[in-house]
């Protein structure tokens, strides 16, 4: 329930409503507009390759071999990001922060990327999509990338002042994710009125269980 609904301070009861897909409670990092189905990615962790394997030391003698190695980092970033665009995915959604130079050939290469997100919005799209997070694969820039889901739309969403992701998945299961965007003039009031539709969305929750039985 935490993940799918949004409280809004500021605005009366009635402009309360329910949105198809989910609402991600933080603005693109990156964002790149789209019409129609689109190819989105789940990453869990940096996308600028690494010059070294963790536990293990990288030693630069010049100034010219540290030049280099950037100018080697900032390659392989771009050659992702147009693999990424070669397999059609459009959309990063990552639970790691990702680097200035991802952010900037994401932009480049037109693939919306929205950083950050919370190990649970990450288990909830896995379980509407049933993909996994993509694991980046080394020096293997030709292995097709299967691990995407499909988003019916990605958008920018206005929640009085905050901008907020508004997505919409194909679900793979019977689960259709909405949203209930729950207005009030105050938080105490909205977090009342969410605490009472949660105590009755498990009320029936059991309900339905003792009729299945």
């Amino acid at each position: 329930f935490a993940e799918l609904h949004a409280a809004v301070p500021g605005l009366p009861l009635v402009s309360s409503r329910v949105l198809p897909g989910i609402v991600l409670r933080r603005d693109f990092a990156a964002y790149c507009p789209t019409e129609g189905a689109l190819r989105a990615l789940l990453v869990t962790e940096p996308l600028r390759p690494a010059l070294t394997a963790p536990g293990v030391e990288f030693v630069v003698d010049s100034e010219g071999q540290y030049q280099a190695s950037l100018r080697w980092i900032t390659k392989r970033t771009e050659a992702l990001m147009k693999h990424l665009r070669s397999n059609n995915v459009k959309l990063l959604l990552s639970s790691a922060k990702q680097e200035e130079v991802v952010i900037y050939y994401a932009k480049l290469y037109g693939v919306s990327v929205v950083e950050c997100l919370s190990s649970e919005e990450m288990a909830l799209i896995s379980e509407i999509t049933g993909v996994c997070p993509y694991i980046p694969f080394g020096d293997n820039m030709d292995r097709e990338i299967t691990e995407t889901a499909v988003v019916t739309f990605c958008q920018p969403l206005l929640l009085v002042c905050k901008r907020c992701v508004h997505i919409g998945f194909t679900s793979v299961c019977a689960f259709q994710p909405h949203c209930l965007i729950l207005c009030g003039p105050v938080d105490g009031v909205n977090e009342q009125h969410a605490a009472a539709l949660q105590g009755a969305f498990t009320m029936l929750q059991q309900l339905f269980k003792t009729v299945d039985q």
